[in-house]
């Protein structure tokens, strides 16, 4: 592939962090808790600045990312096309409301739409964010006048209301019942429960996540979504796949749905990779029918579209089109797989995921210990469960990035395992 996106520079190794860093450096750390509410509990460091996949913090430190934001920097950190794009379109325009339209809002979505490859009559609609998009998505559900909505087991679509009903994690709905009703949630992967479900032909909508990110990086199989695809076709229900953490290249396909034949959804929920770090969402609606559902004035937004978001979207997206970089996610993310899996840690049973979106599971519930420990030694990953560590580090990062991972696990493995037994 071409450019410079890809050149390896020198990684941190274990050890070469000092112990007792967790404490965000200086008065940061206590401004930030007297400043802002502490729905994230203290911040495992304070930022200052990153270049390609690398970070530092405010004492100077230097982290190898791998978790990319939660699979949002697609192209790392101050990469010069995202700052070209804002810069230009700054000199320009940075905001209209949507009484009005700009050229890069509809460049970008006819460029999502091609992706996507939909069909005519198929339309974007722009947000700011995963939970945002999904909530429009509830909203075109109800409009087919069906009265349920079914969404999976360890099912995560984000933290508004409307999403947080599709969300079945007990420990995040419960503060905030009742929730918007007519969801209903089936055992992931269970075809006869869904086909039983399904079989009233009342349900408006099933709502699935390709693979299941917060869940510990856990794929639906195969055989299950083209089970979806086939009932919810058979009943008139809507298919809105959930591609907020897999889509835009994460997988090594544009969106993970393309890597099984006939698998287009009718809705198509996206964020985090689109804006490689700025906000932006969006909602891909297939086909003149789900076109249709929702009218002029039944949904809208202030900031969804704007030109710098737009223009950031673009900027991704020719960066991943020129460089080739999917195919590269292909490459490095199935050498990662295979790396992590010769190691032959009895920690380590088995590599989950696709492309680089990698969920390492561990023999025992020692992952936040791992993350802990390889923060310290200078890599960023985090553990969505107890036993799962999850990579989903930018596109851009090299082979030799990921070998300084893989080299450095056994050692953070066995620190963890030992602690644990402490």
């Amino acid at each position: 592939m071409g450019g410079g996106a890809l050149v390896a520079a020198a990684a941190p190794s274990v050890g070469t962090h000092s112990a007792g860093a967790g404490e965000p450096s200086g008065d940061l750390g206590a401004r930030y808790r007297e400043a802002l509410l502490p729905v994230f509990g203290t911040p495992q460091r304070i930022l200052a600045r990153g270049a390609g996949v690398r970070v530092w913090d405010t004492d100077g430190r230097e982290y190898l990312d791998l978790l990319a934001g939660i699979a949002v920097n697609t192209l790392g950190h101050a990469h010069p096309a995202i700052l070209a794009a804002l810069t230009k379109q700054a000199e320009t325009l940075g905001h209209v409301s949507n009484f009005f339209a700009t050229a890069p809002q509809i460049e970008l979505a006819e460029k999502l739409l091609t992706l996507a490859a939909a069909p005519a009559g198929s339309a974007v609609f722009f947000a700011n964010s995963g939970s945002e998009a999904n909530e429009a998505a509830f909203k075109i559900a109800r409009r087919t006048g069906r009265p349920r909505i079914l969404a999976l087991t360890n099912s995560f679509h984000g933290r508004t209301m409307g999403a947080l009903a599709l969300t079945s994690k007990e420990a995040y709905r419960a503060p905030f019942e009742p929730l918007p009703g007519g969801v209903e949630f089936l055992p992931a992967g269970d075809e006869e429960a869904l086909a039983a479900a399904l079989a009233p032909g009342d349900v408006a909508a099933v709502f699935a996540e390709p693979i299941q990110g917060e869940a510990g990086v856990r794929p639906l199989s195969t055989t299950y979504l083209r089970a979806l695809r086939r009932l919810t076709r058979e009943h008139g229900t809507l298919l809105v796949l959930d591609e907020v953490q897999t889509g835009m290249g994460r997988t090594g396909n544009w969106f993970a749905h393309q890597g099984i034949e006939d698998l287009q959804p009718d809705v198509m929920t996206l964020a985090k990779g689109l804006g490689g770090g700025f906000p932006v969402g969006a909602v891909i609606t297939f086909g003149q029918r789900v076109h249709d559902l929702l009218q002029p004035g039944q949904h809208g937004t202030t900031f969804g579209g704007n030109p710098l978001a737009a223009a950031t979207g673009l900027a991704v997206i020719g960066t991943l089109l020129e460089e080739g970089i999917l195919e590269h996610v292909r490459t490095v993310g199935a050498q990662l797989s295979r790396d992590l899996l010769a190691l032959g840690n009895p920690l380590i049973t088995e590599v989950r995921g696709a492309g680089l979106l990698l969920g390492i599971g561990l023999a025992r519930p020692i992952a936040k210990q791992v993350a802990a420990a390889a923060l310290e030694a200078g890599f960023i990953l985090n553990a969505p469960d107890e036993s799962t560590l999850r990579l989903a580090p930018p596109l851009i990062i090299t082979q030799a990035d990921l070998d300084t991972f893989t080299a450095a696990l056994p050692e953070l493995l066995a620190a963890a395992a030992t602690e644990g037994e402490n």
